[in-house]
């Protein structure tokens, strides 16, 4: 796991940490995707400043050094995605390295806390119904982001606090269709395999075996990630692997 850091100087340092080496505090960004997000290559050599994904990266940076932590992850430049080996175990990881962060920012790119313009409708802030509409909340992998941290915190496009899972928690089950218990981290093993796959039933993700993917950690099972294999051969692959009779689940259709 591959993790930032602020050097004395102000800029970014990444360092690999291994098993149990990996620190037990670290804050950790969810975001949806955008143009110019900044790899990993372009971290290192320098590039990724002037892309416009960079200001995700301090945001999140600031934000933990204000809340007294001195590592955090990115997903856009912490995996190399280049390598394929990587790719698998960070997929694979990726619902413990949420559920072990210390703090989770969600950053909501499409809610603003500005007040509008007088020439427009609505007057003050209405953050709230920006909120509910989200596109954070159509992603197919943001729904272990959501539920797998013990904290998260949401926070606008300016980088200010919008509230967290508690003080949120009318909003997000109105959302999402999800339980309080749920979002609150109760046992996912608690929800039936159906009502844990309707959680994920409207939600998009950009390649389509990533449907699949998304939702190891949802159901607590691994198998191989063979992109390319198209969406229906992924989901049967999982469905396979909830049905093993270790798992002493039952499947129907997705």
């Amino acid at each position: 796991m591959r993790l930032l850091a602020y050097n004395n100087d102000g800029e970014f340092s990444l360092t690999q940490f291994f098993g149990g080496d990996i620190p037990e505090q670290y804050a950790i960004l969810s975001h949806r995707w955008g143009p110019e997000e900044v790899a990993l290559a372009d971290l290192m050599d320098g590039t990724g400043k002037k892309m416009a994904g960079y200001s995700k990266i301090q945001f999140c940076g600031e934000q933990a050094r204000r809340d007294g932590l001195q590592y955090f992850w990115v997903d856009t430049c912490c995996i190399d995605k280049s390598n394929a080996v990587e790719l698998q175990e960070a997929i694979t990881s990726m619902f413990r390295w949420y559920q072990n962060a210390v703090k989770c920012y969600v950053y909501l790119s499409d809610v603003s806390t500005a007040k509008r313009n007088r020439s427009t409708s609505l007057s003050g802030c209405d953050w709230e119904s920006a909120f509910r509409a989200s596109r954070w909340f159509t992603r197919g992998w943001t729904l272990q982001e959501l539920l797998a941290p013990s904290s998260v915190e949401f926070f606008s496009q300016e980088g200010k606090l919008l509230g967290n899972k508690k003080s949120l928690e009318q909003q997000i089950p109105e959302i999402t269709g999800i339980a309080v218990s749920a979002i609150h981290g109760a046992p996912l093993s608690h929800f039936s395999v159906e009502e844990r796959l309707l959680w994920a039933k409207y939600r998009q993700t950009t390649r389509e075996e990533d449907k699949a993917y998304s939702l190891l950690g949802i159901f607590d099972v691994y198998m191989p990630l063979i992109y390319g294999e198209g969406r229906d051969n992924a989901l049967s692959r999982l469905k396979e692997e909830i049905d093993k009779p270790s798992n002493g689940r039952c499947l129907t259709s997705i």
